[in-house]
């Protein structure tokens, strides 16, 4: 007998539940925890036992090693059950994708890997079920990093669907590395949303003791159930510690550092409010919650890239793309050297647009001759836009249009809140 029915049996005969804590004596290894849930991700030999300090380990376990129960746990792991509701309470929605927030780790290899149900993300933080009822299904289960503008499409239908459906709001648990992305493209392309789409994610995944999952997704709950906000925002820690979460606007938000729990800032504006204590706090202008119905207007034209400047960037290394979106030095310039590759371009029809790599503050391509040529040459001015959300929305404008004068058009409007309507000084990191 091996691997899952030999783990099986040996805890049957020790009379150990999920929850109790246990003693595992192997050849290699001697670890005292409490006995965790079996995972897809785990080998069928391998058990997980949570440690004293907060983390989990997993341990092979064959025909020699003794598994001693010890005690029962105080707070013993909850084993799934149905979703409860309450008639009275606001009903939400959760659309699982993956990330951190979601992962567990395979203990064989150390590997992260995305969690398969969103119900089970849920009750992974049971104090949910206090604010609000949850309905939860999965889009799909996989790392940020390999989104594409089809897995934003999924999602936007989704939430269309579940908002018309009767959800208050809606979550989307996302890893953090394209979460900007993602939040950009939801904002642009669903219209008259009739209440929050709220994307969160974890710096830090769940079996980490110093993990921001559980705060940032109860938060995000409060927000999606409780809020009268009517567009797509990004929910996540506001300071290292556990004090409050910040909601960032969907098209201004950036992740600014790779592990720090409080990583995501607005940028140009005001975070339009905090959640602290459970309790909402809304600290700016926002578009709130429509009535009527929601609908999705995703056409994208994904023939899009985005090119960063630098000292020595050559013609050649800008490609023959539908657009194109600088990432440019400064005030919004690239190396004088590449103007001829952008006019033979844009002649063939290509559209540049240009945002600027500091990131804070206002590109403006009119105080020095490299930038007054990149205008005349038919380089869109994205104002204070983030790269990432002008990369977006050129996709989106693409997808709307073939003549430049529309996208240009396009480009320069206000549609999704990417744009600030003046310069604010208060507001740089």
């Amino acid at each position: 007998m091996t691997g899952k029915k030999l783990i099986e049996e040996k805890l049957k005969k020790a009379k150990i539940e999920i929850g109790d804590k246990i003693r595992i004596d192997s050849k290699t290894i001697k670890k005292e925890g409490v006995l965790m849930p079996h995972h897809l991700f785990s080998d069928d030999d391998v058990i997980t036992i949570k440690l004293d300090n907060g983390y989990n380990i997993g341990i092979a376990v064959d025909k020699d090693t003794k598994i001693t129960f010890l005690e029962k746990h105080k707070q013993s792991v909850k084993k799934t059950k149905d979703i409860p509701f309450d008639k009275n309470k606001p009903t939400i929605s959760i659309i699982g994708t993956g990330g951190t927030i979601a992962c567990y780790v395979d203990y064989r290899t150390g590997a992260v890997h995305p969690a398969s149900s969103a119900k089970d993300l849920a009750f992974a933080v049971p104090e949910i079920f206090d604010i609000c009822n949850v309905k939860t299904q999965v889009a799909f289960q996989i790392l940020s990093e390999n989104f594409e503008v089809e897995n934003w499409k999924k999602i936007a239908h989704i939430v269309a669907e579940e908002l018309n459906n009767g959800s208050k709001g809606v979550i989307i648990p996302h890893g953090t590395d394209t979460l900007g992305y993602t939040a950009a493209a939801l904002s642009f392309m669903i219209k008259n949303l009739t209440g929050p789409v709220v994307i969160v994610g974890a710096q830090r995944s769940s079996d980490r003791p110093s993990s921001d999952a559980e705060l940032n997704l109860l938060s995000a709950a409060i927000v999606a159930s409780k809020s009268d906000i009517g567009e797509v925002v990004a929910v996540m820690h506001n300071e290292i510690s556990d004090t409050c979460n910040a909601i960032h606007r969907g098209t201004k938000v950036r992740k600014f550092h790779t592990s720090r729990r409080d990583a995501f800032k607005s940028v140009n504006e005001e975070i339009i409010g905090f959640v602290k204590n459970g309790e909402i706090k809304l600290n700016t202008d926002y578009k709130k919650k429509a009535k009527g119905t929601v609908v999705v207007d995703d056409k994208m034209q994904t023939d899009v890239a985005m090119i960063y400047a630098y000292p020595g960037l050559k013609p050649e290394d800008i490609p023959d793309k539908k657009g194109v979106v600088f990432i440019g030095t400064g005030l919004g310039h690239v190396p004088e050297k590449i103007l001829p590759r952008i006019k033979e371009l844009t002649d063939k029809g290509t559209v540049f647009a240009m945002t600027s790599q500091c990131i804070f503050g206002r590109i403006n391509m009119s105080v020095y001759s490299t930038g007054r040529d990149l205008l005349k040459a038919g380089v869109i001015s994205c104002k204070d836009m983030l790269p990432e959300a002008a990369y977006v929305k050129l996709m989106w404008a693409l997808g709307h249009s073939k003549k430049h004068d529309e996208i240009e058009e396009i480009m320069r409007k206000n549609i999704a809140g990417e744009i600030s309507t003046r310069t604010r000084s208060d507001t740089f990191l």
